[in-house]
């Protein structure tokens, strides 16, 4: 049976500037989208240093960084369980993300900067060849990335990390999995789209494109 290590492919690379518990954190996200890490089952921080290779403290610091952002609980004496997500927690979040994240993005329409143009196109293009090959870790990447950057256009980074809060709640639990194939490839055109929609100042249909979008995200699990 493979390692949580093995399922994701090891500690991803985040860049020079990002610290071993970064990358832990990280690879512990993409272990819970895969459902490597299943809701309910506690964790011990020195078993998954030992998968990693590395020492438990950075494995234990980024697994209270997670506590933090709701996705697991400190067990005592124990280690960290997963936090369960049941359908009315994903319905609630994907709600909340509507009222906020929709009438974020309406606002950029027609006030994408060229130089953000090319960036958000080429992750948006990432996003649908991962999608294209099946590779949903690459894909969530690459969707976190294009709306992180997104949201950073509108300059008001405590909505920039209300919403990623909001969207790692959302994606987490075992969304990945064949039968969301699909729905990553719609949401993956959507991105193009909606960038399209956005460059053309045309705040309506960026605005039911988002609101679809978010959709896929409530519907994955169904």
């Amino acid at each position: 049976m493979d390692t949580v290590a093995d399922a994701v492919g090891g500690l991803p690379d985040l860049g020079g500037h990002t610290s071993l518990r970064g990358q832990v954190a990280e690879a512990l996200r993409h272990a819970l989208a895969s459902g490597t890490l299943r809701s309910g089952v506690v964790y011990s921080a020195p078993t998954l240093a030992e998968e990693f290779g590395i020492s438990a403290t950075p494995v234990r610091e980024a697994m209270i960084d997670l506590v933090r952002d709701g996705l697991f609980e400190a067990v005592r004496n124990r280690g960290f369980r997963v936090v369960p997500l049941s359908d009315r927690d994903l319905a609630e979040l994907t709600e909340l993300r509507e009222m906020v994240e929709v009438p974020a993005v309406v606002r950029l329409a027609g006030a994408v900067p060229a130089e953000a143009r090319a960036r958000l196109r080429s992750l948006a293009e990432e996003g649908a060849e991962a999608a294209a090959h099946g590779d949903a870790l690459r894909f969530l990447d690459a969707d976190r990335r294009f709306h992180t950057e997104l949201l950073e256009l509108t300059g008001n980074r405590t909505l920039v990390r209300t919403v990623l809060d909001l969207r790692d709640r959302s994606r987490m639990h075992g969304l990945v999995k064949p039968a969301a194939a699909a729905e990553l490839a719609a949401s993956a055109d959507e991105h193009l789209r909606l960038l399209d929609a956005l460059v053309a100042g045309d705040a309506e249909r960026a605005g039911g494109i988002m609101t679809r979008h978010l959709d896929h995200v409530r519907n994955a699990d169904a």
